[in-house]
């Protein structure tokens, strides 16, 4: 009784809470002065047909090295715990029941599926500069490959010495671009050490296209690994 009383309380506040942001909304009707000089100055400044990656990847580039640097926390965090409670539930001793093979449709379906997964997640952060999407969103459309892979085929095993040579390259790369915008350019993460191109097609933006290429790589192989702990199927 005591349990519904106090989830219905959290409920209640949370209610009210809502009720008064909602009520005192008020929709902007111009853009803020810092938003405004992002969209008068970015196409011109950066070459990027998508102004939100001219935001994120560059004018908040630091921002963005902090997320990805919260990912790779946060994978390790995983693989840490999950190794720790594999190792204390364990019995000594005691074998784990092996994984049966899936049918051979599945497996027809997943080998046909999983490489066009990965090429669309690639395809998302290669053209992160030129439409919607970007390293983060291809990353997690690679480590969704990497899920159904394990759905389908439960015997399927990563090699985590290539997957963590890719993470770790793909981590110092996207410093090593970034140093090379503070030596070469305006700041850290400019892309303007690299010509910027004809507007709106693939080759341009300056950097923005390698710096996506290094994040989509890391996240995406930051993810497949967090998978892997869950699945508890390790292997080298």
């Amino acid at each position: 009784m005591i349990k519904r009383l106090f989830i219905l309380l959290l409920l209640v506040l949370f209610g009210i809470m809502f009720y008064n942001v909602a009520s005192h909304y008020v929709e902007p009707l111009e853009l803020s002065p810092l938003a405004s000089r992002y969209v008068d100055k970015g196409p011109d400044e950066l070459g990027a047909a998508n102004l939100v990656t001219s935001v994120v990847v560059t004018y908040r580039g630091l921002d963005t090295l902090g997320e990805v640097t919260v990912l790779f926390l946060s994978a390790a965090a995983v693989g840490l715990l999950l190794g720790l409670s594999a190792k204390a539930s364990a019995p000594e001793g005691e074998s784990k029941q092996p994984k049966t093979a899936s049918s051979e449709l599945v497996q027809t379906t997943v080998e046909y599926l999983v490489p066009i997964i990965f090429l669309f997640g690639a395809y998302i952060f290669i053209n992160g500069h030129l439409t919607p999407g970007g390293g983060f969103q291809g990353g997690a459309v690679i480590a969704s490959g990497i899920l159904l892979l394990f759905l389908g085929l439960p015997l399927a095993k990563l090699r985590h010495t290539l997957l963590g040579l890719l993470e770790s390259l793909s981590g110092f790369s996207y410093v090593v671009v970034g140093l090379l915008g503070l030596i070469l350019a305006g700041g850290f993460l400019d892309n303007r050490f690299l010509p910027l191109g004809e507007y709106g097609q693939l080759f341009s933006a300056g950097a923005i296209p390698l710096i996506y290429i290094f994040i989509g790589l890391k996240v995406g192989t930051e993810l497949s690994a967090v998978l892997e702990n869950f699945k508890g199927n390790n292997s080298d």
